[in-house]
């Protein structure tokens, strides 16, 4: 599959860089089309830029940043942090960003408690608010991240950011549509419109999932084919968190339905895909929503903020108003 305009990855000669100008223009060019080209592509580029070392510090930082971004897109953890922290030790303009960057990466690996932490410290220029909603929503406390998302939103809004009010409203919609399909659906039509004229394919992604979240349970929304179709732009992308989403939202389906079959299915798939890497707790957070136990193999390192007990109850309780909409197995 080709989503409409997205390159999908293709093998291309390194570009010829022998001045500054030329290092940034390929900076430029590169961050210009990050959201039409596969990750890897992305990451190729800005190394290329980054070795050169024709840039000024503070432009050198934003290849590092963008290049990290792009690392922790592709599931690759270790060299994005040590992007992000070069960035964040900096100083620079981009370091609240960066440590913003060291936030996320503290969350992938389930370390919720250093995540909760940094998220303090962050400010505006760290996006804060969003960072808090980020870890709020995995722990099933899907009112607290909505607030933090709309705090994000509103913020954002404060201060003229398009993009990260789209952003914030998008993540917004994708937590209530686990609590409050209805709501959802206006939420969801709000982030819709603050993506007109915007260019930013992860958000549009979130979007996507938060749809499927919120029909979740309803036997003729054609759940799996979606997936499939959100799975596949996903990959073509190189984005890990929304090809892992995707599975996640199955897992929540499935376990609506009470659907053990196909709740096997997708445990295989996720494990398979984190192999106790990053976001290896989504494997327990399906296991939390379908009752089942989570497997002691030590391939999740999660740090539920009040424990894995309270966190499997939000987790349960979401599955049990789902099937109470459409009175499904109890």
């Amino acid at each position: 599959m080709r989503a409409a305009g997205f390159e999908p990855l293709v093998e291309a000669a390194p570009p010829t860089l022998r001045t500054a100008a030329d290092a940034l223009v390929e900076m430029l060019s590169t961050l210009a089309r990050r959201q039409h080209e596969h990750r890897e592509r992305t990451v190729a580029r800005l190394t290329a830029v980054v070795d050169s070392a024709l840039l000024p510090a503070e432009l050198c930082d934003m290849a590092f940043y963008y290049r990290a971004k792009a690392q922790r897109d592709l599931g690759r953890s270790r060299d994005s942090g040590d992007g992000m922290r070069r960035v964040a030790e900096g100083g620079g303009r981009l370091a609240p960003a960066a440590r913003r960057g060291l936030a996320h990466l503290a969350r992938l690996t389930g370390d919720f408690p250093t995540a909760l932490r940094t998220a303090g410290t962050l400010g505006w220029d760290g996006r804060h608010h969003r960072v808090l909603g980020d870890v709020w929503w995995v722990q099933g406390d899907m009112a607290r991240a909505a607030e933090a998302y709309r705090a994000a939103r509103d913020e954002a809004e404060q201060h003229a950011v398009a993009g990260e009010r789209a952003t914030a409203q998008a993540q917004r919609a994708f937590t209530l549509a686990f609590a409050d399909p209805a709501v959802a659906s206006d939420e969801l039509d709000l982030a819709h419109q603050l993506l007109v004229g915007l260019d930013l394919r992860a958000t549009r992604l979130t979007a996507h999932i938060a749809a499927l979240v919120r029909d979740a349970g309803a036997a003729s929304a054609q759940i799996e084919g979606r997936a499939r179709v959100l799975h596949t732009e996903a990959a073509n992308a190189g984005i890990t968190a929304a090809r892992l989403t995707v599975e996640l939202a199955l897992g929540f389906h499935h376990a609506v339905l009470a659907d053990h079959a196909r709740l096997d299915v997708c445990l295989a798939r996720l494990r398979e895909a984190v192999r106790g890497g990053d976001y290896a707790y989504y494997d327990d957070i399906v296991c939390f929503m379908s009752g089942r136990p989570v497997p002691d193999d030590g391939t999740s390192r999660a740090r539920w903020l009040d424990g894995p007990g309270p966190t499997r109850a939000r987790w349960q309780g979401l599955v049990i108003a789902r099937r109470a909409l459409y009175g499904g197995a109890s």
